[in-house]
């Protein structure tokens, strides 16, 4: 078993996803302690232009396994084709991060592997021996676990946002090393026929620097607008989220809610908008550097977590805020 760290390489439409930039980021700094080296493993068909990318930010190689079959993602066959690369290389640690692909392919790589898997990480760091120590939030973020693996090979899924990614050197080049792996029919249980995107998304809420989330509290799916003309404001890394029960009742897409059940977001500013603050909601934002809330309602729970609150209607008080954003821009 060697030292070396890898990082899962997660791309979308012939581009890195900035939480594999953050992750290239931390890993180079576990590196150097342990003394190990920094890789990064690129999956797909047709990926190697993205090569370059990852060597800026810190790999010293790139495995990259390239197939027709790996052209769409599913989560039997990464698990697959990253174990057998991980049996044949050996490395101490596989970082990828909290994404619908990352939390999803990893539990099944981590049984291939019969591994130790730890995630919804906040914060971790290895010894010289290259053990590591993570921290993750337990009891919808009331209260923080710190885990520490005691074998190899380590397996984290690590929140997205929670790094500030390094400054990329253009003039850094890594070694490439294509990997070959049979993959049979049998081993894809079921194909990709369509992807549909909602009408006017842009990014994805787990890469979003700035999320705007709506509640109960806009009264029905016609004021959305509301919460879109904000994020619009914002600028194009800002993302919309939305609670449980606006998705429950069927107000937005499920892709957009935030929460326990949902996906677990961690951006520079996170503004909830009539959104009471149930505990489920919170546990998938509470690790937000930033939280502005909302709400009519004073003694509302979401203020107990906020950095900044606005007791007022959401009607008034989001019209007047965009004003102000579009002034401070000028």
């Amino acid at each position: 078993m060697t030292k070396d760290i890898w990082v899962f390489a997660e791309h979308k439409e012939g581009k890195i996803k900035k939480v594999t930039f953050e992750l290239l980021t931390k890993g180079c700094e576990m590196a150097i302690r342990s003394k190990g080296e920094l890789a990064a493993v690129l999956v797909g068909h047709n990926v190697s232009n993205l090569v370059d990318e990852l060597a800026y930010y810190g790999a010293k190689k790139v495995y990259v396994i390239d197939d027709s079959k790996l052209e769409d993602y599913t989560s039997d066959v990464y698990a697959k084709v990253i174990s057998e690369l991980i049996k044949t290389y050996q490395p101490a640690t596989f970082l990828t991060g909290t994404t619908s692909i990352g939390r999803d392919f990893t539990p099944k790589l981590a049984v291939k592997l019969d591994a130790g898997i730890v995630s919804d990480v906040t914060d971790l760091n290895c010894d010289s021996e290259g053990k590591i120590t993570v921290t993750r939030p337990i009891y919808a973020g009331k209260a923080f676990s710190k885990i520490k693996f005691e074998c190899f090979p380590q397996i984290v899924v690590v929140r997205n946002n929670i790094i500030k990614p390094k400054e990329p050197d253009t003039s850094k080049l890594a070694e490439v090393i294509n990997y070959s792996v049979n993959i049979e029919d049998s081993d894809i249980k079921f194909n990709l026929k369509e992807v549909k995107l909602s009408a006017g998304e842009t990014i994805e809420l787990t890469e979003a620097d700035i999320i705007c989330s709506a509640g109960r509290g806009l009264k029905n799916a016609e004021n959305l607008y509301l919460i879109n003309d904000l994020a619009k404001a914002m600028g194009n890394n800002a993302a919309v989220g939305a609670s449980r029960a606006i998705v429950d009742a069927g107000w937005i897409d499920y892709s957009h809610q935030v929460g326990q059940t949902g996906k677990v977001v961690s951006p520079t500013l996170y503004v909830a908008v009539g959104i009471s603050g149930a505990i489920q909601h919170l546990a998938g934002m509470s690790s937000s550097k930033i939280v502005a809330a909302i709400n009519i309602d004073p003694d509302a729970p979401i203020f107990k977590v906020a950095d900044y609150g606005i007791v007022g209607d959401a009607f008034k008080v989001i019209p007047a805020l965009i004003e102000e954003i579009k002034k401070a821009k000028l």
